[in-house]
């Protein structure tokens, strides 16, 4: 199937596991991970009508910002080196990978350098692997929730999690909830009205959604298996 067929299946996924879940499926987007595909392909899921994507290096996403349409929303989804921060201020819509203090204290002295105020979303370790970033230590990650509440040019927006690869979607719903149930049950007086929740890949998404997911991060299901052989 082409990039557009791709997208208008995963949209129908998204909208089947709002309506099981009793959700509007205008709360949920639809990120588009295109790390390591080319500009063409980008430009394919662009003129499909998507203007969310999502990128893991700072100077792969610079390269695409140059020479992409200026209406394009950029997530940075991957780990952040606090010296690449300054590249990428006022360029994001949304840091997803927040995940300790010093990160958020950087990201806060660039903005100021900036004059600008910074979207991020807390990094959960939900499942509490080693590989991932983050924690699964609940106090830990209500100090961090805390601390960023307080930094002037950052704005806390939500939660973020990466949930184990899995064969089977359900045994990710745990995460997922736990996600959830620590913004909404424990620390809900730090975040907006609308808070966001960063939950779901190609593999597990339609289980985000219907945990409560409003920003799914879908690669491989619109692009296909990822070309690490790309040094954009």
């Amino acid at each position: 199937m082409s990039i557009k067929e791709n997208i208008e299946q995963v949209q129908i996924k998204i909208d089947e596991a709002c309506k099981r879940s009793g959700r509007d499926p205008k709360d949920v987007t639809l990120i588009c991970v295109s790390k390591t595909k080319p500009v063409e392909m980008l430009m394919e899921a662009y003129d499909a009508g998507k203007r969310a994507f999502g990128e893991n290096k700072v100077q792969e996403m610079c390269g695409k910002i140059e020479v992409m349409p200026d209406d394009i929303q950029w997530h940075m989804i991957g780990h952040l080196q606090t010296n690449k921060i300054k590249y990428i201020v006022g360029k994001t819509a949304l840091i997803h990978s927040v995940d300790s203090v010093h990160l958020a204290e950087a990201i806060e002295k660039e903005s100021a350098k900036a004059g600008c105020i910074t979207n991020v979303l807390i990094e959960i370790n939900a499942a509490g692997e080693e590989s991932k970033s983050g924690t699964s230590d609940p106090e830990v990650n209500k100090e961090l929730i805390r601390a960023v509440s307080k930094l002037e040019h950052l704005s806390l927006r939500g939660l973020m999690t990466i949930a184990p690869y899995t064969e089977d979607p359900e045994s990710n719903r745990e995460y997922f909830k736990m996600v959830h149930d620590l913004l909404y049950k424990e620390m809900r007086d730090y975040f907006p009205e609308k808070p966001e929740l960063s939950m779901g890949m190609t593999g597990d998404y339609e289980v985000a959604v219907e945990e409560g997911a409003t920003l799914v991060r879908v690669g491989t299901g619109i692009f296909g298996e990822r070309d690490y052989g790309i040094k954009s």
